[in-house]
């Protein structure tokens, strides 16, 4: 097994960006548009054991394979996931987040895969993919900072 991990601090506190991070549209936004879930069979609240599973579509246009997902640990600042799909066997997720203070949190996302020759693409996916969800993460934390109310 092989990790990535990336962290970005967001100006949002650890259990805001926790409880943000619960939420199936929280996904769609930061995944947006590179990767589109269609069909998503995830209920608006889950728990440990939870599982999900929707069709990933490149760009909105093209359809790769089903993702499926287990929910494997949730903590008030941490889930942990197990994920499979198409040529994806093993895809466990950590997401933490870690308070730096009051108004402001550090987010990794840590990913372990397969290694080997499968493993070596997906962990070139992770780095790709995850530079732009977590600029969106980011962007979805300052428009929520400046927003009223």
């Amino acid at each position: 097994m092989s990790k990535v991990a990336l962290t970005t601090e967001l100006p949002m506190s650890a259990e805001a960006a926790a409880a943000l991070a619960r939420k199936p549209a929280t996904t769609t936004y930061v995944l947006s548009p590179i990767l589109r879930f269609y069909h998503l069979q995830f209920p608006e609240h889950f728990e440990v054991g939870t599982q999900a599973s929707g069709r990933l579509w490149w760009f909105g246009v093209i359809p790769t394979w089903t993702h499926h997902l287990t929910i494997k640990q949730l903590d008030a600042t941490e889930i942990y996931t197990n994920e499979h799909g198409g040529p994806v066997r093993t895809w466990n997720h950590r997401l933490t987040f870690e308070p730096i203070d009051e108004h402001h949190c550090r987010y990794t996302d840590e990913i372990e895969t397969d290694d080997g020759l499968r493993g070596a693409p997906t962990r070139l996916f992770i780095k790709l993919v995850f530079r732009h969800r977590h600029r969106r993460w980011h962007r979805l934390a300052q428009q929520l900072s400046t927003t009223p109310g």
